[in-house]
């Protein structure tokens, strides 16, 4: 069995019951990308935020962004499903980022909805958590895990 496999079997029994194919750490994502040229990240974070905040440091082809909502106003993206359908292909695997966790969740379950057979969440996000003192970057997620980005 390969890596990729293995990483992906974990993924669908850890979100078993869930409307999307699974749920991956962010070290189980940049594994995933660097072991498959196919796989995507689909960012789903406003442009605001991979403009001001960063963005994960990938091959732009494995890096596709489709806000799941507007900036600004903070509305749903009416045109989600279809910006998915110009960046991906729907057998291919799709690992959904957002700041936290909450909005891939979403994605996922949406691309999946659309046919997407390998729809999954990136848990903990681009940022984490807040910690105590309300910052982000410091509980979970990507930067914290030491994972290869680019900052604003």
């Amino acid at each position: 069995m390969s890596t990729t496999d293995t990483i992906l079997d974990a993924a669908r029994s850890r979100a078993a019951g869930q409307p999307y194919a699974g749920a991956v750490t962010p070290q189980e994502a940049f594994a995933l990308v660097q072991g498959d040229p196919k796989v995507k990240i689909v960012d789903v974070r406003t442009n605001a935020e991979r403009d001001w905040v960063g963005r994960v440091a990938i091959p732009d082809s494995q890096h596709v962004a489709v806000q799941w909502v507007t900036y600004p106003g903070g509305q749903p993206n009416p045109q989600f499903g279809p910006q998915l359908e110009q960046v991906a292909d729907k057998d291919e695997v799709l690992l959904f980022l957002c700041r936290s966790g909450v909005r891939s969740r979403h994605g996922a379950r949406v691309a999946t909805e659309l046919g997407y057979a390998n729809a999954f969440d990136i848990l903990e996000g681009f940022e984490g958590d807040r910690d105590e003192q309300g910052h982000r970057k410091t509980v979970g997620g990507w930067c914290k895990a030491g994972l290869p980005w680019v900052g604003a």
